[in-house]
Formats: structure tokens, C-alpha cells, sequence
């Protein structure tokens, strides 16, 4: 027999949605934040010259700024007020992770609730600034040292600085809008509408290569087959889980006993997400850029071998981008789940897991287990990455149909679907509360 909660997915329908007023509320206020930032996208940064950059950003578009542009939905090709995006913001918050694990005051705030999630939200803020305003000067200076601006001097660099980095203030408090009033996490979202918003133009270079010849039809229609397989393959595997049992003692209070539940600890096969490509592709890309920012590849003879042997699609180039997509993943699962502490929380709480000693023996074994599902997810990250890099490098398909933008997508539109799911089953509970409430009064 079905549960209650599974009857109650089960009615979700247009019609539960028509009813669900908040959730409607909730949608239209996203679709008009991702609105807003695609209009911001179209915005050029003042002083910029347009044909230089164009020109300049084609002969460099295959390095980093090749993935940014991506992430950035075409902002950084044009070169707006939105180029940074919400990048700053996603490596400050990672830094962050990574010091609140190191450092014992901020890991001690961490532990501290919805207090020191707001202080430690505060920090990020700052860091955030910080990063986006010595990025935004490297950016500024750049141009103005390649000859891409109309009026160089000091007032063109401040007001350039000020307006990249005002553009990033302004996405990530527009991304904490959509996460606390709209649906799905609002960061993600961003990045997510930046992505799709340049896969019809992609699909387009990609239909007029087959039909110019450039590539064979029957490529297109195989690249197209792989592309749809790596969908579901994503999915698949994202939702792939290792529920670990946990059981619960029973215990009497008065005459009553309770306790005596079973649960489940879900292990996720990829839980370090999309960081590991995203980080593994920046550090390699940054040779290339560095190169390409060279007076027309005059720089050190050092940095244009690098750039070279690791150009997109080179073998030494694939072979480094997937190990350091396995290291990131295992170092980042590392970060985001602690074995000892969840272990910890077991045992307050009176769980363990049947036939293991709750203490150590049960971090021991959690991370036995993490270390094998890590192992597949790092294997699976670096296919899905590795594959695209390829095809890349031997049909020349355009960058955003590549295994990160591909995993960005599917990641957040499941994402984003669980919670249009849930603001339906709590709307479903209180209408069925609602309905409880009024047959009490009659009685």
C-alpha cells in the first residue's frame, strides 16, 4: 500500500498547479530576476571600444574567457556590465568552505546554527568584493594595455572597476532574492539562464556546419544522439544514491514505548557536483589566456610551449584535465561531508547502523563507503567531461554544448523541479490540514 506522501505525489497535476497560488507567485518572480540579467548582459561596459575587443576577444575566445563567456551568457563577448557574472561569488563561497574546515573559529561559527550561517554568509560578502575587484582591475588594465579602450587613463580604470564589480554586487544579491523569493537556488539559476540562453545559437553553428559540409550530416546527427545519451546518462547518475540503514532504539517513557524506527543516510554518487570540471578547466585555460593576453604571442617562450602542449584537445591536455577533475572531486567530497561528524550526530541522537559500532567504527565505515562512491563519481565526471573535449577538438562543436554546461543544466533543472515538487506536496498538506480543521469545528 502506498504511503500518504506517495499518494499525494501522485495527484500532482496542471490542475494542483493552478490551485498552488504561492508556488505561481514564486515562478513569475524568477522568470523576471533571469529577465533582468539577461537585459544586464546586453549593457557594454563605457569606454570600451567594440570592433577592437571583438576582434581580440575572437583570437583569445578558445582560452578562459572561452568559459566564462559561457557561464556569463555571451556578457564577457560583449563585453557588459555582467562579464564577472557570479563567479567572484562562487569562489569566495568555496574558499570559505574550505577555511571554515581549517580553521577552528570558523568552524565553530558554522556549528553555531542560523547565527553563524548569516556571519559566515557576511564573510562571503567581503571575500566576494575583494576577488571581484582585483579580477575587475586585471580585466581593465588588460584592455587598456591591448588598446581596447577609447579614453585610457585612471577615470576610465575606476569607473571600469566599479561597474564589473557593482554588476556582480548586483547578481549576487539578485540570486539571494530568487533563493529566498522565488523557487530553486538563485546562483545556479543565474548561471544556468547564462548557459542556456547561448545553446540555440551553439545548436545553429552546429546545423551550418552540416550544412555547409564543414561537418558530415551524419556526424551532426550522431553529435546531436550523443548529446540527448549524455542527458540521461547525467541524470542517471545524479540520481543515483547508497542509502545506508540506520536504526533507532526503542526506549519507554511511562507505560508507552517509543522509538524503534528505521532510516536511511543517502550517499550521493557524485556529491561534489560540478566544482571539480569547473576549477580543473580554469587552471588549465590559464596558460592559454595568458599567452593570448602576450603581445601577439611575443611573451616567454616557457609560457607559449605550455600553451601549446596544453591547447584544448591536445592529449597531454586531456590526460591532466581528467586527473584533476578525479583530485578535485575526492578533495571537494572531502570538504562538503564529514564522515566523523555525521558519525557524531548518529550517536547523539541515539542511531547507529546495524551490526557496526556507533563511534569511530561508524565513521570508519562511512567513509569506506564515500571513498568507493567518490571513486565512481570522479570516473563518471571525467567521462562526461573528457568526451565533449574530444568531439570539440575533432568536429570543432562549439563550447556550450561541452560536458560542464551540459552538467550545469541537467543539475539545476533537477534541482529546481524537486523544489516546484515540494512547494506542491506543502501545498497539498495544508489544504488537506485546512479540510481537517473545518470537519473538527462541525463536529
Amino acid at each position: 500500500m502506498a504511503s500518504a506522501a506517495e499518494q499525494l505525489a501522485a495527484n500532482l497535476n496542471l490542475q494542483a498547479f493552478t490551485k498552488a497560488t504561492e508556488l505561481q507567485k514564486r515562478l513569475l518572480f524568477t522568470l523576471g530576476a533571469l529577465v533582468i540579467y539577461r537585459l544586464g548582459t546586453y549593457i557594454p561596459m563605457p569606454g570600451v571600444d567594440p570592433a577592437a575587443f571583438e576582434q581580440a576577444f575572437n583570437n583569445m575566445s578558445g582560452g578562459i574567457l572561452g568559459v566564462f563567456n559561457a557561464f556569463s551568457g555571451g556578457a564577457v563577448e560583449r563585453m557588459a556590465i555582467f562579464a564577472l557574472n557570479v563567479m567572484p561569488y562562487i569562489t569566495a563561497s568555496i574558499i570559505m568552505q574550505i577555511m571554515a574546515v581549517s580553521i577552528p573559529k570558523l568552524e565553530a561559527l558554522k556549528k553555531e546554527g542560523e547565527t553563524g550561517r548569516k556571519q559566515i554568509n557576511q564573510y562571503t560578502r567581503y571575500l566576494t568584493v575583494f576577488l571581484a575587484t582585483f579580477q575587475a582591475y586585471g580585466i581593465v588594465v588588460s584592455l587598456e594595455s591591448g588598446g581596447l579602450v577609447t579614453d585610457p587613463g585612471w577615470f576610465y580604470r575606476v569607473s571600469g572597476v566599479l561597474t564589473l564589480v557593482g554588476g556582480t554586487m548586483f547578481l549576487m544579491w539578485l540570486g539571494e532574492q530568487i533563493t529566498a523569493r522565488g523557487v530553486g537556488n538563485g546562483i545556479s539559476l543565474i548561471i544556468f539562464a547564462g548557459i542556456v540562453a547561448e545553446f540555440p545559437r551553439a545548436l545553429m553553428q552546429l546545423l551550418q556546419s552540416g550544412a555547409t559540409g564543414a561537418i558530415a550530416p551524419l556526424a551532426v546527427l550522431g553529435i546531436l544522439a550523443l548529446a540527448i545519451g549524455l542527458v540521461l546518462f547525467i541524470v542517471f547518475m545524479e540520481r543515483s544514491q547508497r542509502r545506508l540503514l540506520i536504526q533507532y532504539p526503542k526506549r519507554q517513557v511511562g507505560n508507552r514505548m517509543f522509538g524503534g524506527e528505521t532510516s536511511f543516510l543517502p550517499l550521493k554518487l557524485n556529491t561534489a557536483g560540478v566544482i571539480p570540471p569547473i576549477f580543473a578547466s580554469s587552471i588549465l585555460l590559464l596558460p592559454a589566456t595568458i599567452a593570448g593576453f602576450s603581445a601577439q604571442g611575443t611573451g616567454p617562450e616557457w609560457l607559449q610551449t605550455i600553451s601549446a602542449v596544453l591547447g584544448r584537445g591536445q592529449p597531454l591536455y586531456l590526460i591532466v584535465y581528467g586527473g584533476m577533475i578525479i583530485f578535485f572531486a575526492f578533495f571537494y567530497t572531502s570538504i562538503v561531508f564529514n564522515p566523523t561528524e555525521t558519525a557524531d550526530n548518529l550517536r547523539k541522537y541515539g542511531g547507529f547502523l546495524p551490526g557496526i559500532r556507533p563511534g569511530q567504527r561508524t565513521a570508519d565505515y562511512i567513509d569506506y563507503v564515500l571513498t568507493r562512491l567518490t571513486a565512481i563519481g570522479a570516473i563518471y565526471l571525467a567521462f562526461v567531461c573528457l568526451l565533449p573535449e574530444w568531439l570539440i577538438s575533432q568536429y570543432q562543436i562549439p563550447f556550450y554544448i561541452g560536458g560542464t554546461s551540459i552538467l550545469i543544466v541537467v543539475s539545476v533543472t533537477m534541482d529546481t523541479v524537486t523544489q516546484i515538487q515540494s512547494h506542491l506536496l506543502a501545498h497539498q498538506y495544508e489544504g488537506l490540514i485546512k479540510k481537517s480543521k473545518l470537519r473538527g469545528r462541525t463536529r
